[in-house]
C-alpha cells in the first residue's frame, strides 16, 4: 500500500471520527461550533494523524485504535494555527487559501474556539475507550508536553522573542525543534505506545520524526520566498514583514534548500535502518518515504 493508498482507505474514516467528537460535544447550532468547525475543516495534509495512524500501521498495530490520538493532535494542531494567525501573533488574513478564524468570526470567537479544540482535545483522550487506562494516562501526559510550556508553546514564545534578535542557525533549530518538532514527535510516539513497537523501532522513528519536523520547518520557510500565494495558500514574504528569523534569512535560499536536502537525507536514513532491523517493514515503509515528498523542494 502507497501513501495515497493508505490515506484515500483511513483518512476518510479518521476526518469522520474527528468531526463526530466536535459534534458530541459542541452543540451544532452554536457559534462556538462553527468557529471550531471551520478551522478542523480547512484543508492541509493531516500530516499529525497520518503519522499516528501510519506508524500504527507500520508496528502491527490496530490503526482505529490511533484515532483519539490522533484526533486529540489535530485538535491542538488546530488550535495553535488559529491562535497563531491572530493579530497579536502573526496577524494572517489568509489560511490554506481561506480567510483566518479571526477574519471571519472575530477574534474574541477565535480566541475562544482555539481554547475550546485545546481543552476538547484531552477530553477525547481521556474518554477513548480503545486506549487501555495506562496507555492513556501516558499519551496524556506526553501530549501536554509536547503541546505546553517546554515543547510547542515554549518554541512559539522563543519565535516571538527571536523577532528582536538576530539568531544563529544552531538557536533556530532549537526553536523550531520545539515550536513545529515537538507535536510531530508526539505523533510518532503516540503510534509507537500504542502498538507496543519494540525499542529500535521508537528510537528510529523517533529520530525520523525529528528529521521531519526540521525539513517541514525549513520547507514552510522557503515556501514563503520562493512560491506564490496561489501556492501557499498563504500571504507570501510576511516572515520577512515580521523580521522573523528562517532558514533562507540566515543561509539564503540555495542554503536553506541545500540544509533541507542534507534533513530529508538523514530521515531516510533512519527509516533505511529500520528495515534493516525489521525486514517485514520492507513493504510499507514507502509510506514514510513518501511523507517526505511533501517537504521536497
Amino acid at each position: 500500500m502507497n501513501l495515497s493508498e493508505f490515506q484515500s482507505e483511513w483518512m476518510p474514516r479518521f476526518d469522520a471520527f474527528l468531526y463526530s467528537e466536535l459534534d458530541a460535544r459542541v452543540p451544532s447550532q452554536e457559534n462556538l461550533h462553527k468557529a471550531m468547525a471551520y478551522s478542523l475543516m480547512g484543508g492541509g495534509k493531516r500530516i499529525r494523524p497520518l503519522l499516528v495512524l501510519a506508524t500504527l500501521w507500520l508496528a502491527d498495530g490496530e490503526i482505529a485504535d490511533g484515532f483519539a490520538a490522533a484526533a486529540a493532535l489535530e485538535y491542538i494542531h488546530t488550535y495553535s494555527l488559529i491562535h497563531d494567525d491572530l493579530p497579536a501573533m502573526d496577524d494572517d488574513d489568509y489560511r490554506r487559501g481561506r480567510l483566518t478564524s479571526h477574519k471571519v468570526f472575530g477574534e474574541s470567537t477565535a480566541i475562544l474556539a482555539g481554547d475550546a479544540l485545546l481543552t476538547a482535545a484531552f477530553e477525547i483522550l481521556a474518554q477513548s475507550s480503545d486506549i487501555p487506562a495506562e496507555k492513556r494516562i501516558k499519551l496524556i501526559d506526553l501530549l501536554a508536553k509536547a503541546s505546553g510550556p517546554n515543547g510547542m508553546i515554549a518554541g512559539q514564545m522563543d519565535d516571538v522573542e527571536g523577532e528582536k534578535k538576530a539568531l544563529t542557525i544552531e538557536e533556530l533549530k532549537q526553536v523550531h525543534d520545539k515550536k513545529t518538532g515537538a507535536l510531530i514527535r508526539y505523533a510518532v510516539t503516540a503510534g509507537c505506545l500504542i502498538a507496543d513497537a519494540d525499542e529500535l523501532f521508537i528510537t528510529e522513528m523517533e529520530r525520523y520524526s525529528r528529521h521531519l519536523g526540521l525539513a517541514y520547518q525549513i520547507h514552510n520557510d522557503l515556501k514563503d520566498v520562493v512560491l506564490d500565494e496561489a501556492e501557499t495558500g498563504k500571504t507570501i514574504h510576511h516572515d520577512a514583514a515580521l523580521n522573523k528569523n528562517t532558514y533562507p534569512s540566515l543561509l539564503g535560499i540555495a542554503g536553506a534548500i541545500q540544509e533541507l536536502n542534507d534533513v530529508i537525507r538523514q530521515a531516510e536514513d533512519c527509516l533505511n535502518r529500520v528495515v534493516l532491523s525489521n525486514g517485514d517493514t520492507e513493504n510499507k515503509i514507502d509510506v514514510f518515504r513518501q511523507i517526505l515528498d511533501y517537504v521536497r523542494i
